[in-house]
């Protein structure tokens, strides 16, 4: 049985799925020569992360595909109910990407609360002439202990980030219809453990409240963050993204930073991905990364393992 992991895979996992007797085929093929390629190669499963789309398209197209698999959490590049409607396995990874993801998301609010962002563009251009100028611009910036951290959405990415605040000395509030309360457990280097039990917030609560929001939701049919939502935030929130672009209102998010509702923003994710908006690229208010939350070689390995296995147990 063939394999093709379209967006790459870690050679770990390629070794695991080849010990098992698999072919395994990491050609990055185009959209729209997935079809034709799957077919010539007589594929059976097919292995993506974010940027393949497996829609209804090309499973009608591809009758030899039996198990479709993501690299990370969300699914919403596969047409899941018509995979499984078509008798195709779906799979994925929920929890090999927490940790990285949460502190991606942690590595923006940090660096935004001290404005690390826009000293690592100016510095280089005019630090040795306004040395004294961007110490004194850049000495307001805000510790993180003490602080409020508002978590919209509560699933092992969401979990992972409450964690590193909790850990971090922060208050956590949650937002999550699906998780009414949780118990987080922190655990140490010497064997030690601490839990924490929280119960979810409503929305209003959560963004009134914050003093930095993380959003850690799947793709919605429309912004949960919209313009209204702003204008409930405190003054000066500080706003992460690293879940999936189109979760925010970008245009009110732009018009929040210019009222100074919004003192920061640090996105990885972005509604018009991968073409980001010039305005968006541009701002000296926001953190950019080019949606790399599970990005990690510890994270790739995790994920190339975790594939393997599953793959091992549903076709053989």
């Amino acid at each position: 049985m063939n394999i093709l992991a379209n967006d790459g895979l870690s050679q770990n996992g390629i070794a695991v799925l080849k010990n098992a007797g698999f072919g395994v085929l990491t050609t990055n093929v185009a959209q729209e020569q997935l079809a034709n390629y799957i077919n010539t190669h007589k594929i059976t499963a097919l292995l993506v992360r974010s940027a393949t789309q497996v829609k209804k398209d090309i499973i009608d197209q591809c009758p030899t595909l039996k198990l479709i698999g993501r690299g990370g959490v969300g699914l919403d590049n596969i047409d899941v109910a018509y995979a499984k409607e078509k008798g195709i396995t779906v799979i994925n990874t929920p929890t090999a990407s927490s940790n990285a993801v949460a502190e991606l998301a942690f590595a923006h609010l940090l660096g935004g609360a001290r404005y690390l962002h826009d000293a690592n563009r100016n510095m280089p251009l005019e630090g040795d002439s306004k040395f004294k100028a961007f110490k004194k611009g850049y000495a307001n910036g805000s510790e993180v202990q003490g602080k409020t951290l508002g978590i919209i959405g509560f699933g092992k990415i969401g979990t992972a980030t409450a964690k590193i605040a909790i850990a971090m000395g922060m208050k956590v509030l949650y937002h999550d219809n699906a998780v009414a309360k949780k118990t987080v457990e922190l655990s140490f280097f010497d064997g030690q453990s601490v839990s924490f039990h929280i119960e979810s917030s409503s929305k209003e609560e959560v963004l009134k409240n914050a003093d930095f929001i993380s959003l850690h939701i799947p793709t919605q049919k429309q912004y949960f963050i919209a313009k209204k939502d702003f204008e409930i935030m405190k003054d000066g929130v500080g706003l992460i993204n690293t879940a999936r672009g189109g979760v925010m209102d970008e245009v009110a998010l732009v018009a929040a930073l210019e009222s100074g509702k919004v003192a920061f923003a640090g996105l990885d994710v972005f509604e018009s991905e991968p073409t980001p908006e010039i305005r968006i690229l541009m701002h000296p208010d926001i953190s950019l990364s080019p949606h790399i939350g599970s990005s990690t070689v510890e994270t790739q390995e995790k994920i190339g393992l975790e594939l393997a296995e599953q793959i091992i147990s549903i076709l053989k």
